[in-house]
This record gives structure tokens, sequence and C-alpha cells, in this order.
């Protein structure tokens, strides 16, 4: 039951409205109701009707709706983002029963008015009023589109207040409704406000306009709607959540055929067509469809997608506050175009969860990194975890292991001599040529490392692979000497190598400590550092460039609703290091995989270029690239803490010690093999040339 006062407020609303459409409509033929409607018009342009909205916006682009994020194909679906589940179209592609459904449900009259319907208000006024019959209304369909334009305008412009009045039950907003839909009707045609209603009105819980309701009811699009299906998508507008078919399929029956009793009865549809519209149950007739929003709908690809996520929700590109990104993203129907190749992503997928399975026992993390080199394309982002954004616990976690802290990973992980190769370069960088030899100790005074910090300490190391104390700079590398990387930071110093590590796109995983110059130690030539998967895939996509870097980048495109552009981060590839460096530590590269520690990867029918790494059994990981077209980084770990995996048992294998060449190594050998028979890439066997200059 209403309320007394709400009660009076709606019967002077009536009341008043009636009076003023008298009025306008010429239908006053004494003075009777004159002054009281030229004082309710007074009314109605006085301080009761806010400034600013005697308008409302007939650009259907700018209505909130839902944004989509596609693999590099531009074709497979990623994920949906929305605040209103809404798709927009045109009226053309709508189909002629649901446009006739929704004028027969709403407003029968609606091409005889001029936006107001006298008839309409003065049978609301007596049914209500003086039959105390149900409450009705007497709004047409443009005042409908104009109250839900209005909403929807005080929404975007993040004012609660404008908000509040488009919906409160006042005479103001009646009549502020009543006079902006006139307005309306004058600059606009039928058509156009019709398809305004059809793409702004609610059609269920949480869905907004026919295309989205015709996908969410009947997996189709609106241009497709039979009558009976276009009858029970009118109905539901009335009461969203009651006459929701999915939620209360009886009720939406009994709706639906008084939509086609209307049609029949107004001339929109035949009594033939009717009765057999009426003979189907809404409940066998549904073919639903669920819209999921955000990441947890990706797949193998959710980590991935939160990632993009991320990078839209907090780079000042896409918005200059946080709110305004937000809306970009959840309001402003993106088509975005991510790099993920699909098939490299199953593929590293498949490889991952092989080795390491998701509910593996051990409950020991793998993750993978994919880069195509020279342009910055992430191809391939796993790892074997759920996506969860509720609960970080077991098999499930919102957390992102491939990727620094800033964009949702971890601290990242200690990777061991996949580091190894940033010397080498480093070494070159100084002037140095790898043929080199050294005479290589155990024990290293802190203070012998240019840019160390002083102190007495000692540094002493091992090799567990059968150090050498006399040999060249390229076969410390290829058998993963630690005690050869150490004679050459000697010589060489730390800041070249964090120099080097910079250039080639090398950083930290904790925020705050990106930069390893400001945590350089001795010990992070072999590895100690703590960094991401995508970083060091990254790294080694620089060398697989000819030694130009490129930023890591997700995104390909972004149109907005209008199919205008979106700026998006570059890549801004540089010339890191020379060509001749490059390929001088590509050959050093192709030599650790064709007989060095990395020799578990090498693939059959290409070149490979790998290298190992292994963190005191807390951590190990690969890197291969393939030149100019796929650079991936594999590392299993622990990633909450660091935990000795020896004697354990993974993936239903055990091993006294874990390596790169029992783990990381056939993974990515794996999802190479598959990767590169699925998409038919180059051998680029020409790479690698060492330059007299530097071997």
């Amino acid at each position: 039951m209403n309320s007394p006062r709400l009660t009076l407020r709606r019967f002077l609303v009536l009341l008043l409205a009636f009076i003023v459409l008298c009025a306008a409509g010429g239908l006053v033929y004494s003075g009777l109701f004159m002054p009281l409607a030229v004082g309710i018009n007074k009314v109605a342009g006085s301080s009761l009707v806010p400034e600013g909205t005697q308008s409302v916006d007939m650009e259907l682009s700018k209505l909130p709706q839902q944004s989509k994020m596609y693999a590099s194909d531009g074709k497979t679906l990623l994920a949906t983002f929305y605040d209103q589940n809404r798709v927009v179209v045109a009226l053309k592609d709508i189909s002629e029963p649901m446009q006739k459904a929704v004028v027969a449900r709403e407003d029968h009259r609606f091409l005889e008015h001029s936006g107001i319907d006298p008839q309409g208000i003065a049978r609301a006024f007596v049914q209500t009023y003086v039959r105390h019959g149900s409450t009705q209304g007497g709004s047409t369909l443009t005042q409908q589109y104009v109250k839900n334009a209005l909403m929807d305008q005080a929404i975007e412009a993040n004012d609660p207040i404008a908000e509040y009045r488009a919906h409160e039950e006042t005479i103001s907003r009646k009549l502020r409704e009543m006079l902006i839909a006139v307005q309306l009707e004058k600059h606009h045609s039928k058509e156009e406000i019709l398809q305004g209603y059809l793409n702004i009105a609610q059609f269920g819980v949480g869905v907004y306009g026919v295309e989205a309701a015709a996908r969410r009811y009947f997996s189709k699009s609106a241009k497709d709607l039979t009558l009976g299906e276009a009858a029970t998508i009118a109905a539901v507008t009335k009461n969203p959540s009651g006459y929701d078919p999915t939620q209360n399929p009886k009720a939406s029956q009994q709706q639906r055929d008084i939509v086609l009793s209307q049609m029949q009865k107004y001339g929109f549809a035949s009594a033939k067509d009717v009765a057999a519209a009426k003979a189907v149950s809404v409940e066998s007739s549904l073919h639903v469809s669920s819209t999921a929003v955000g990441c947890e709908a990706a797949g193998n690809a959710a980590f991935f997608c939160d990632y993009v996520m991320r990078i839209m929700l907090n780079s000042d590109q896409f918005g200059k506050t946080a709110e305004k990104r937000r809306r970009l993203l959840y309001q402003g129907g993106l088509n975005i175009v991510t790099t993920l190749d699909a098939q490299a992503q199953n593929d590293a997928y498949s490889a991952v969860t092989h080795y390491d399975p998701v509910d593996d026992p051990s409950g020991i993390e793998t993750m993978l990194s994919a880069v195509k080199p020279g342009t910055g394309e992430i191809l391939a982002m796993v790892q074997n975890r759920n996506y969860s954004t509720t609960t970080n616990q077991g098999t499930s976690t919102s957390i992102n292991y491939n990727v620094d802290q800033k964009w949702g990973g971890g601290s990242g992980f200690a990777i061991g001599s996949s580091f190894k190769v940033i010397n080498l370069v480093s070494w070159m960088q100084a002037g140095r040529k790898i043929s080199t030899m050294l005479h290589n100790g155990n024990s290293f005074p802190i203070d012998s490392f240019p840019c160390a910090t002083k102190t007495h300490q000692v540094w002493n190391l091992h090799d567990t692979t059968g150090g050498a104390s006399y040999e060249s700079v390229l076969t410390g590398f290829v058998k993963s000497h630690n005690t050869t990387q150490a004679t050459m930071a000697q010589q060489i110093g730390l800041c070249q190598i964090a120099d080097t590590a910079t250039a080639l796109g090398y950083k930290n995983a904790i925020e705050g400590q990106e930069d390893i110059h400001d945590t350089m130690t001795p010990t992070m030539v072999i590895g100690t550092l703590s960094t991401s998967p995508l970083a060091m895939a990254n790294v080694y996509a620089t060398l697989g460039a000819n030694g130009v870097h490129c930023n890591p980048i997700a995104i390909k495109s972004i149109t907005d609703s209008t199919g205008k552009s979106v700026k998006v981060p570059s890549a801004n590839c540089t010339q890191a290091v020379s060509q001749e460096i490059a390929q001088t530590a590509g050959y050093a590269l192709n030599q650790s995989a064709e007989k060095g520690v990395a020799s578990a990867v090498k693939l059959n029918n290409y070149k490979s270029f790998a290298k190992t790494g292994t963190n005191e059994q807390t951590a190990i990981s690969t890197a291969s690239v393939l030149p100019y077209e796929i650079s991936v980084f594999s590392l299993t770990g622990n990633a909450e803490y660091p935990r000795d995996m020896s004697g354990m048992t993974i993936g239903g294998r055990t091993e006294p010690y874990w390596y790169g060449v029992n783990m990381s190594s056939p993974i990515i050998k794996e999802m190479l093999t598959q990767y590169t028979a699925q998409k038919n890439l180059p051998n680029h066997s020409d790479y690698g040339q060492p330059s007299s200059k530097y071997n």
C-alpha cells in the first residue's frame, strides 16, 4: 500500500499533468483551468527544475555499454566488462516484431502523439483516483526514454543528486519529463526515439537494451527475434526482476501473452500469429546465454586478462583519474584487441599443466611468459593456477606470478643462471671478447667488484657442474659456471652489468625496487635478485631481435563505441645493443642449446637458442628464443616463499634434484614443438653469427 503522502503526491502529479496537457492541446475552452495551467508552466521552469536538465542526449554511443577484450585475431573473445550489460544497435538491426511489441506494451499511440499522451494521462487519472484501480502513470515511451536518459546522464556525471531527482516522486520531475519529451519530439523522429528507447531500457536483471536481452534469453541478435520472443522481452521492462524469464518463467509467460494480446488488439500482429506464439511456452523457447563480467570468464587466459585490465585501470593514458579509467573500461563500449596469440596461449597452458597440473599435490607453481622479439607483443602468459578475485587459497589466486608487483604480481623469483646472458652481453658491451680466457677462483672479496658496497666480506662460491680454474668466457657460459661469472664481474664491474640489464629490459619484480642499480650486489651475476618471467622473456626477446629492445605490450588496438581509435601504450622499440653483440650472444645461446646445459630444450626442426637456471633448488627456469618469432621463459618454484624442491614429486615425477633440464626445458620444448607446427614459423638458421670483434 502507498502511504497517504505518496498517494496525494501522485494524485497531484496526474491532475496537474492532465491540466497542462489540456492546455497544451487546446482543449480548455473556458478559463477554468487556464490560470492553473499557466502557473504549472511557471513551476516547471522555476528552480524546482534544476538548471541544465532541460535536454537529454540522443547520442546512443554515450550510453553505458559493455567492453569486450579479444585475442590478437580480433575474434577470440577473452572477457567482457560492464556496469550495464548493453550492446547498442541501430533500429534496422532490431526485428520488426520487437519494435512493435514494445510500442504495443508501453505506448500504443506512440506514432500519434507529440511526446505526451492526453488520453493516456486522463485514463491513468481516472483509473487510479476515480475508480481506485491499480496505480497507473500515463507516461509515453518518449517520457520513459527521457527518464532513463536523465538517470544515465547523472550517473555519467557522477552526480548523485541529479540521479535521485531523475526518479524521485515529485511534481517537478514529472513535469520536467513531459516538457523535455515534447522538445525531444520536435527535434527527433519517431524512429530515433524508438531506437533510443530500445537501447536504453532495462529488460531484466542486469540486462539493458534489446540486443543484450536477445543474446541473454535467446542467444541470438535482436534482428532475428520472432514474435513470441519479442513479446517476452517487451514484457520484462515493467518489472525487470519480477518478469525476468530466467527467474520467473510463469510470470513472464503471463506478461508475454498480455503483450501478444495487445499487439493483436492494436493491429501489430494477426490473430493467427498471436495464437501460434502463445502456444509455445516461454520456458521451452529460452536458449539462455550468460555474459560473465571480468577476467574470471577468460579461461586459461585469465591472468593475462588481469594484466591488461590493470594496465587500463592504472595508466593515466586511459584517464586522469581512477574513476574515469574505470568508466572507460566498464561503460565505454570498447573493443580491446590484445597481443595474445590464442594458439601460443593454449599450447603453453597445455605444456605447463602437463608437467605441473593445477591440482598437483606438491603445490608448486609453474609460470610461462612468451614475447615476440622486435615488437614487445606478449604472445602467451600462463600459470598453473585458477584465477579468482575472491580467494587466494589452494589452487585459486588473483596474483599473476608472471608479472611485477606493480601489475598484480608477486615479489618475483631468483632465476639463477638464466641471468648469465646479461653478464655475457655486458662483457661485450665493455669491449671484451667471449673467447677471452679467465683464471677463476672460489673466493672473491666484495671490495674487488667495482660499484659494490664497500665491505671486508668475502664471497665464497662453487660450481655444481664442475668449474674450471682456467676457461674462456664462452665455455663458462655454455657450462654455466658461477666462478667465471664472478671473475667477469670483477673485471667489468657491477655498474656495467646493471646498465646492460636495464638496456635489455631487465627489472626487479618488487614495486619500488624495479631498478637493478638500487639493488646491486656481486651475487646478482648468478641470478639472486628477484624478477618476473615476463621481464626475462623480454630480455631474451631483445637478443632474438638483433639487439632491438621493446617494452612488453599487451594491447594492439582499442576502438570506442563510435569506432574511434583509443591510444594504447607503445612498445618504444630502440636499439639496445649492437647487432654484432646480439648475434654473438645468439651464437653463445645456440651453443648452450646444442651442447650445453640447455640441450633438453633443443628443437628437432629449428635452430635453438636457450639457457637454463637454478637457484638453490627453490626456483628453476629456462629461456628459449626463436629469433624474430618468439621468446619464452618458464619458471617453476614456490611463489609464496622459497622452498627446497629437492626430492619432491611434481607432476607425478620424483627427482633428487630439479633443474631446468628436467622441468622448465621440457615444458618449453613441448610448447614450442606444438606452436611451430601449428604456425609453420620460419627457421632463422642464419641467426647467431658471431662477430670477430667479440668472438
